[in-house]
């Protein structure tokens, strides 16, 4: 039961972030040129496998929240899912976590912008300026959020479900 409840706690919590840094950085997180800085969140499942459902159900929440097209709600939501998922699945090699999230992004966005909101760029010239956010957000910010956490990883994601505590506490 312990380990369900820190699944969902973590999730939760992962989700509540990703909102918050949508709406902190929110000029630039919706835009035909955007870098939408809590897309770095998505390394987060190099850790934890809570962090999937938590960043999808973090970036379905900021898309509706922030007034995006349903078709950017679904499937922004979607390339950030199979951009987490595959994060998990390549963790063993912590400099390839940030690459699904990327490849998703610049695969499906640019036709999310293209069909949701009528712009009439052409596809190769926005996945290249979707790619450019996501590789920064993603590539730098995620991995050196990555690095920084992987510091404090047996703290922040305990992996006997129990959350650990420092002698020196108080």
């Amino acid at each position: 039961m312990r380990n369900k409840t820190q699944f969902i706690t973590q999730a939760a919590l992962i989700a509540a972030i990703y909102v918050v840094l949508v709406f902190v950085f929110k000029p630039i997180s919706f835009s035909n040129i955007q870098i939408r800085i809590a897309e770095a969140l998505t390394i987060l499942p190099y850790f934890t496998p809570a962090a999937i459902p938590g960043v999808a159900i973090g970036c379905l929440l900021g898309n509706f929240l922030g007034g995006a097209d349903i078709l950017d709600i679904t499937f922004g939501t979607l390339a950030t899912l199979i951009g987490a998922t595959g994060s998990y699945l390549l963790r063993r090699n912590k400099y390839l976590v940030p690459l699904p999230p990327i490849i998703s992004n610049t695969l499906i966005i640019p036709w999310v912008l293209r069909f949701a909101y009528g712009l009439t760029l052409p596809i190769p010239v926005m996945m290249a300026t979707v790619g450019i956010g996501e590789v920064i957000s993603c590539g730098i910010l995620g991995l050196g959020l990555l690095f920084l956490l992987n510091l404090y990883k047996n703290v922040i994601f305990p992996e006997n479900g129990y959350f650990k505590r420092s002698k020196n506490r108080y």
